[in-house]
């Protein structure tokens, strides 16, 4: 094993020397389930669509379980699927679990052997441009088997620490190997900073904040004037649905013609409802699925709530703006702190505090002038994350990344935000291989 992996760097040596001038005109996002719904999913599909005006862009989905994509693809995207699992054989693979991502990696689930050959492979393929992952376990993968020629990008969807304790230290062990780290908020950016610090670990070649950007809705603003509270995402532990409901039996107390309906599926759904229907709120909660049209969702409704444990930079507070609607957010880590201003466009609650959530819907429940203040002042602050402004910034990110890889000093907001270290050593690239990926990757290589 230990001559095979000299050979492939040997291997990458001699393409660092042969290889081309970096370019940025190939992008190529790495994506789990690119059919699936959910807010990453919701955020890559803008950001491909906005870089597709001036790029190649190609979404690399991992799995395919869905015949057809649930959120619309932009004009000018192509998705390629690597592990196509809509046939009924999935062949021996994919019977064995993944040897490159983390157990603890919160999607391991996922990925299969078969996965982790066909993203060696496909990685390994690669000459030239732009490759992004989007969450830890592509991130890994990327860092180690990208071919020199490339540039690579690990894009932070959640947040540092978010993340279990075993995936944090791979992360700062090998994201250093990365062009770019790109974090959704400033808070986890400095998360990332004192974390390389700590562990004596080098930094990434570049070290950047880019928000996410507010996606562009059907349907007009909202009236607010529908007693209705809503809210959208997977039901799932970390979106603290839980709390919410726990919450919504003392609004129902207060305000018994107000409804809360919460958009999403997800894992949670029986346990749920099976909350609902203890508490005796079947008539004032509904768990009404996956939303596929979210304007029509939002324009509907007066509140938006956000009652997560944990995000990244949330999306669905950026679309409940960009219609006009407060929101009442925990203020958990990371990204509602930085998106809203207490007071002003929504309302900021200690996290996981029952009673003050409730007390906090309360309030826009019961001041109707109050409510259609901030959602005015919510619609302003939408604006700022608007699809140009926050495309503009990827863009100055990657020219820069490019510039810095042929020697040049970046300039524009990327010098001013990024955290720059020494260069990458091509020969670092890869590391130590897995047995499981190592003769397609050679192979490929």
């Amino acid at each position: 094993m230990r001559a095979l992996v000299r050979a492939l760097e040997a291997r990458d040596r001699w393409r660092a020397r042969s290889a081309p001038p970096p370019d940025d005109h190939e992008i190529r996002i790495l994506l789990l389930h690119a059919n699936g719904m959910g807010g990453t999913i919701r955020t890559v599909l803008n950001l491909a669509g906005q870089l597709a005006r001036t790029h190649d862009v190609e979404i690399v989905s991992v799995v395919r379980e869905r015949e057809e994509p649930f959120l619309p693809v932009p004009p000018g995207v192509r998705i390629r699927y690597l592990d196509d699992r809509l046939p009924r054989r999935k062949g021996l693979l994919s019977r064995f679990p993944s040897r490159l991502v983390p157990k603890d990696e919160a999607a391991y689930h996922w990925f299969t052997l078969r996965t982790d050959l066909k993203l060696v492979r496909y990685i390994r393929s690669r000459r030239g441009g732009v490759l992004i992952g989007t969450r830890p376990g592509l991130n890994l993968i990327a860092a180690r088997f990208a071919p020199p020629e490339i540039i690579t990008v690990a894009q932070e969807h959640g947040n540092l620490s978010s993340h279990r304790p075993l995936v944090r230290k791979q992360i700062i062990r090998r994201y250093s190997r990365h062009d770019a780290v790109v974090t959704l908020t400033q808070a986890d950016l400095r998360t990332y900073e004192r974390s390389f610090g700590k562990a004596r670990r080098a930094m990434p070649g570049v070290l950047a904040q880019v928000p996410n950007a507010t996606p562009r809705l059907n349907g007009g603003v909202s009236p607010l004037t529908a007693r209705t509270v809503v809210t959208v995402g997977r039901l799932t532990w970390g979106k603290g649905y839980d709390l919410l409901i726990r919450a919504w039996a003392h609004v129902a107390e207060r305000h018994p013609d107000w409804t809360l309906r919460i958009y999403g599926g997800g894992p949670r759904q029986e346990k749920l409802q099976a909350s609902i229907d203890k508490r005796g709120l079947s008539d004032r909660v509904f768990l009404e699925g996956p939303a596929a049209d979210v304007g029509a969702v939002l324009r509907d409704a007066s509140v938006f709530v956000l009652s997560s444990r944990h995000e990244g930079m949330p999306m669905a507070i950026l679309e409940a703006m960009s219609k006009g609607v407060p929101v009442v957010s925990y203020d958990c880590p990371t990204g509602p702190g930085e998106m809203i201003t207490h007071g002003h466009d929504g309302l900021l609650v200690k996290p996981e505090k029952i009673h003050a959530l409730a007390d906090a819907l309360c309030v826009l429940i019961e001041d109707e002038d109050l409510r259609r203040r901030m959602g005015a002042n919510a619609l302003e602050t939408a604006a700022r994350y608007d699809l140009d402004v926050i495309g503009a910034r990827w863009e100055d990110l990657l020219s820069g990344l490019v510039a810095r890889r042929r020697g040049l000093p970046p300039g524009g907001p990327l010098a001013c935000e990024a955290a720059a270290t020494d260069e990458r050593d091509a020969e670092e690239r890869p590391g130590p291989l897995d047995a499981a990926a190592l003769d397609v990757a050679s192979a490929q290589g």
